[in-house]
């Protein structure tokens, strides 16, 4: 008995980290499909900011959302890389347009921490957790939030 109490506390999720300006995130790796290098992004008419546009991948068409808007970051460099992370919802793809994509890290889901009532509010809107890394946040992004477009800040 003592061993089940054991592994159930060992529990472990894989994550990918990627940065958003000069902050680090985690996506449960279960939720990416992909991770690509967009191109040829088209604009949509009347679209959200956060909708940077569609472009076609492997014969799909996906929605990119450029995360910086969808936090409120401030606009990415002109001539800056960009990454994308995809993310299916409800038979729909997306792209999250992230700065970096890191790497995947393995870490005991007893270590996540709730949201801390002071996370900055940009972040605390879709943020599912937290994990305390060497001297780094990393904050764990709920893609079914970062996904609902209609969870946006207003600016105050």
């Amino acid at each position: 008995m003592a061993i089940a109490n054991q592994s159930a506390a060992e529990a472990i999720t894989e994550y990918v980290t990627v940065t958003i300006g000069d902050h680090m995130f985690g996506l449960p790796i279960f939720r990416v499909q992909d991770v690509f290098v967009p191109e040829r992004l088209t604009r949509v008419p009347l679209a959200p900011p956060e909708v940077a546009g569609i472009l076609s991948l492997r014969g799909r068409i996906v929605t990119a959302i450029d995360m910086r808007m969808r936090l409120d970051l401030g606009a990415r460099a002109a001539g800056a890389p960009v990454m994308a992370i995809g993310i299916e919802l409800k038979g729909e793809s997306y792209g999250l347009l992230v700065d970096a994509v890191g790497e995947v890290i393995a870490l005991p889901d007893s270590e996540c921490e709730a949201k801390p009532a002071n996370l900055d509010p940009r972040l605390s809107r879709v943020a599912a957790g937290i994990y305390r890394l060497e001297g780094q946040l990393m904050v764990v992004l709920d893609v079914d939030r970062v996904l609902d477009l209609r969870n946006v800040a207003v600016a105050e």
